[in-house]
């Protein structure tokens, strides 16, 4: 079976971190992917305790998510956190609506702003890649996507493929694992729950107990060479819910 981490962006409602890691490492998660709230403002100390209460519950952080500005304004800054964490690859997760190109060439321009982003990451001889939402996928005026543009401005890029948005964006998954597999370094693994069902949830549901096919996709995705499977829910109402049945689900795919 695959390691599997969990996002820890999952349980920003439900602090402390602190309680969340022993949790997490006896439901079987053996990494979490940190965010932008775990470390863009620490100091070194802040930096080393949470490496040091990762390490007491044997969990570490392979991967991290940084947003654009961060990578473009500070590398030397998110070298040091990913050096002082342990990451292996970094990750740009989204762009605000209003910073968001209208057209290819303007998706496409910024696939060559994220690779120029990442060139002292790759150059530290970490992973860098974009991390999907749903506005990827829809379709622009030539019939390209920005998912498509962005790939073809930043050709050295890997992804983080978040399977249900890429649903929510209408596109059918499998279709873009088998365009973009070579890209795909790391998977965001969560469900979506049935139409009308956890509202108060913004319709997510935890793994395995929602409308996206994992027992397929699991498998095709470790045919690529996948390294990180990492757990997701945007706006869970029960964290302990969420790492139990999602890492139980996650055992039989």
């Amino acid at each position: 079976m695959s390691a599997l981490g969990f996002q820890l962006y999952s349980a920003r409602n439900f602090q402390p971190f602190a309680d969340i890691f022993p949790r997490l490492k006896q439901a079987g998660y053996t990494h979490v992917e940190g965010y932008g709230a775990n470390y863009a403002d620490a100091d070194q100390n802040a930096l080393q305790a949470l490496k040091a209460d990762l390490d007491r519950n044997g969990l570490t952080m392979p991967t991290g998510h940084f947003s654009i500005e961060m990578l473009e304004q500070q590398p030397q800054q998110v070298l040091s956190i990913a050096r002082i964490l342990g990451m292996e690859a970094i990750y740009c997760p989204y762009l605000m609506p209003d910073q968001r190109p209208t057209d290819a060439a303007g998706w496409r321009a910024f696939g060559e702003r994220l690779e120029k982003a990442g060139k002292p990451i790759t150059d530290a001889g970490l992973t860098f890649g974009w991390h999907n939402h749903d506005f990827e996928f829809v379709a622009l005026a030539d019939g390209s996507t920005p998912q498509d543009q962005i790939f073809a401005g930043g050709p050295s890029l890997t992804w983080e493929a978040d399977i249900a948005w890429i649903i929510r964006g209408l596109a059918n998954p499998f279709d873009w694992i088998e365009r973009y597999g070579k890209c795909i370094t790391a998977v965001h693994v969560k469900d979506i729950a049935a139409a009308g069902e956890n509202e108060d949830e913004d319709g997510w549901a935890d793994v395995g107990h929602g409308t996206v096919e994992w027992k397929a996709l699991v498998p095709a995705l470790r045919q690529l060479g996948v390294r990180h499977f990492i757990v997701e829910h945007d706006n869970p109402k029960d964290i302990d819910r969420l790492i139990n049945r999602s890492a139980a689900s996650f055992k039989s795919f």
